[in-house]
């Protein structure tokens, strides 16, 4: 006679089921929630920096300002701050938080700034002279790349600077040098890496501002017969660039006059 089985337990229904169709119960799904919360604050607190890990770890501002960069990008300005303020300001960075921007710093911490070239302060050309007629009055004006440059290194070289003529209705002639601007090496020092670099980087500036060649009553400046006399020597055809563009004259002619050139009136 064949053996009854032995009927099983009946296996464990899980929590969830998919095919529940049960209302859910939003007391239980609350808790679940609170749970889930606790956890998440939880692993947040223990991932957080905090003051005593970043005092421990850091000891200087310059240390602790390429720390909080590595990690978020962010450039601070922590040297000669209070001690336990810059540990907090830099905690704030790397939880997320906004920090005052007098905290902040646009500059690479990793740039040792002592080992920096200093450059010379870029000063402003020569003011207009005074004795110039009002810009509306120009006439005509002249660029020239063909004046030898004012620096006697530069002009050894054959360097030439930018120069506009300008002449004015009055008759007065002026010219600007405008540039160009060029950094300059001055001296030499070796640095902690046992490299030669500048002392100082200076600027070759030749900028003048606008000043006078030829004054109102036709006599010429010390340095306007220097230029007059260099345009004379350049030739274009059967004259020169002085005649032909710089001292250039144009006939003023009234408005019926430009429309009709043969009406010509008696004397």
């Amino acid at each position: 006679m064949a053996k009854t089985p032995t009927p099983k337990e009946p296996t464990a229904v899980p929590d969830e089921n998919p095919w529940d169709e049960r209302p859910v119960d939003p007391v239980e799904v609350k808790t679940v929630k609170a749970q889930v919360a606790e956890t998440i604050v939880k692993h947040k607190t223990e991932t957080e920096y905090d003051l005593e890990g970043l005092m421990n770890d850091f000891p200087t501002a310059t240390e602790l300002e390429r720390f909080v960069y590595d990690q978020t990008g962010f450039t601070l300005n922590l040297k000669g701050r209070a001690q336990k303020l810059k540990y907090q300001v830099a905690m704030d960075v790397l939880n997320g938080e906004s920090v005052d921007p007098k905290f902040t710093s646009g500059e690479n911490p990793y740039i040792d700034r002592a080992e920096l070239v200093p450059v010379e302060d870029l000063k402003d050309p020569a003011p207009r002279d005074p004795s110039l007629p009002a810009e509306s009055e120009l006439q005509n004006q002249f660029y020239s790349p063909f004046i030898p440059h004012p620096d006697p290194e530069y002009r050894a070289r054959n360097k030439k600077v930018h120069t506009v003529f300008r002449k004015y209705k009055n008759g007065m002639i002026s010219y600007e040098v405008l540039g160009p601007i060029e950094p300059k090496a001055i001296g030499e020092k070796m640095d902690k890496f046992g490299k030669i670099r500048p002392e100082l980087m200076s600027w070759v500036d030749p900028r003048t501002g606008e000043q006078v060649v030829v004054r109102k009553d036709g006599t010429v400046t010390p340095q306007g017969r220097n230029l007059r006399a260099l345009m004379q020597r350049m030739r274009v055809n059967n004259t020169n660039h002085w005649e032909m563009w710089v001292n250039r004259d144009f006939v003023n002619m009234e408005d019926g006059e430009l429309r009709n050139p043969w009406d010509v009136e008696s004397d």
